[in-house]
């Protein structure tokens, strides 16, 4: 399966913004600090893991790096949700880091759902 280039943009675009959304925590609190690097560090592979699956040589392996690509999008959105919930980082940029894991979520459950059919 081929991966649409306007996808691995937009993945690329969701690091940068977790990046972005990083760099401006206020990390004088402990517990902003680690789960902020650990959505950095997942909300970054998204992006990678998404590279990878354009790159795949079978449909099986496609189905591995996308599932990949959900697993770290997955555990994005828990950090996020922990940061809100907990922390009270609650502004427009993780309201919309927020949205946009739940889109990206989506679409690479679809995506595998529909590699998997194919097999």
């Amino acid at each position: 399966m081929r991966l649409p280039e306007e996808f691995r943009e937009r993945a690329k675009r969701y690091a940068s913004a977790v990046i972005r959304f990083y760099a401006r925590l206020p990390r004088a609190r402990k517990e902003v600090e680690v789960l902020g690097h650990q959505l950095m560090r997942s909300g970054t592979s998204v992006a990678a893991q998404t590279r990878e699956a354009s790159r795949a040589r079978s449909d099986a392996e496609f189905c591995s790096k996308i599932d990949g690509a959900l697993q770290e999008a997955d555990e994005s959105q828990l950090w996020i949700e922990l940061l809100r919930e907990d922390c009270g980082i609650d502004d427009a940029g993780v309201q919309q880091l927020h949205q946009e894991t739940n889109e990206l979520i989506a679409i690479l459950v679809t995506m595998a759902n529909k590699t998997r059919r194919n097999l």
